[in-house]
């Protein structure tokens, strides 16, 4: 299992990447630095960057996840999962070479291919730099989403006209059996639904793990980018994705920026590093924080005290003029930015009504 880390905040992250990368391999780590299709990270590194990782330096590898590869490579394990639960695929005439990129499915590629180098076994830690805004946590949220529409849908399905049919009617089940590739039951017809569950909460599992994924801001002085940096803050905690710290970028490293930048982001630790301008990065490696260690120690995006009846959601960055809750059967609603979380509530809480809410000291705590 490896550690996958990326920025959220100015351009100046794909620095941050690089330096952290070198540092960690330094530390005799496995690193992997992944980005998506941009010259600049091939700039800033001065190699070519290939879509199957390279090594660049010991333990250092560098991987450019491109779409048009990633959708091929997918697609072909697409149509294997279509001939595993159809008898008549119908799908297999369609080439991964033709398939053009519908939007937002970049995401879910990118995403997928993190989480096969992360199976693979042969990183300690995979760098992800990514456009470090809004659309990098939705895709750090998807599997959430993904489970929410499941869960919801299949649902609606079973308790339909029609979801009743398929699973009463004696007259339907042979019709499935000579589609499928399996004798039916009601369990063998919701197999590839259990399928998909399994993987996404073994997705959701990994990124609600500091040890497993963690994010680190990176601003400048500058107050509209310390006003982005928390909302972006706030807004990871939305997706479950745990912020273990800020990297301040300034020329000018004061006491007076640290105290004003430690007010702001309390109670992450801050990280003040210098002039990013040079090419050079061995002062920047200097500052970097111990990302592991910081990101285990950082405040949990969720916490659930059943014994208490509450859940306390910590979302910095927000007020609760700017937060709306509701509540739909056993799941709760918090909209916070442009962001929304379903929160599924366990057993123990499922079924009971909120009976409170409230901001306390950048928590929102729900009382049920």
């Amino acid at each position: 299992m490896s550690l996958i880390l990326t920025f959220l905040g100015v351009d100046t992250r794909s620095k941050i990447a690089i330096a952290a990368a070198k540092a960690m391999a330094s530390q005799g780590k496995r690193v992997l630095l992944a980005a998506t299709a941009s010259p600049k990270l091939q700039t800033l590194l001065g190699v070519p960057l290939t879509p199957d990782p390279q090594e660049i330096a010991a333990n250092l590898q560098v991987v450019q996840l491109q779409t048009s590869v990633l959708i091929e490579r997918g697609w072909e394990e697409i149509k294997k999962l279509e001939a595993q639960y159809l008898k008549s695929p119908i799908m297999k005439e369609v080439y991964g070479q033709e398939l053009p990129v519908l939007p937002g499915m970049d995401s879910a590629l990118v995403l997928n291919a993190l989480r096969l180098y992360d199976d693979s076994g042969k990183y300690d830690v995979i760098i992800y730099d990514s456009s470090g805004d809004s659309s990098t946590l939705r895709m750090f949220g998807i599997a959430e989403s993904i489970s929410w529409y499941v869960r919801r849908f299949r649902q609606l399905f079973v308790n339909s006209d029609l979801g009743k049919t398929i699973t009463e009617s004696p007259l339907i089940q042979p019709l499935i059996s000579s589609l499928f590739n399996v004798n039916w039951t009601s369990d063998n017809f919701s197999a590839p639904t259990n399928q998909i569950n399994e993987f996404l909460d073994k997705g959701k599992a990994a990124l609600s793990d500091p040890k497993r994924a963690a994010a680190f801001l990176v601003t400048t002085d500058d107050p509209a980018e310390i006003a982005n940096a928390r909302y972006l803050w706030g807004s990871a905690q939305q997706v479950g994705l745990t912020v273990g710290g800020v990297i301040a970028v300034s020329p000018s490293l004061t006491v007076n920026l640290s105290e004003a930048l430690s007010q702001e982001f309390a109670p992450l630790p801050i990280s003040l590093v210098g002039d990013t301008n040079s090419r050079e990065l061995q002062g920047l490696i200097e500052n970097l924080p111990d990302f592991a260690s910081q990101a285990q120690q950082a405040p949990r995006p969720i916490e659930i005290d059943i014994n208490g009846r509450q859940v306390r959601l910590f979302l910095p960055g927000f007020d609760k003029k700017q937060v709306k809750l509701t509540q739909s059967g056993p799941e709760v609603t918090i909209e916070a930015g442009d962001q929304r979380r379903n929160i599924f509530l366990p057993p123990a809480l499922s079924g009971r009504p909120v009976t409170g809410a409230k901001f306390q000291n950048q928590y929102l705590v729900i009382s049920f």
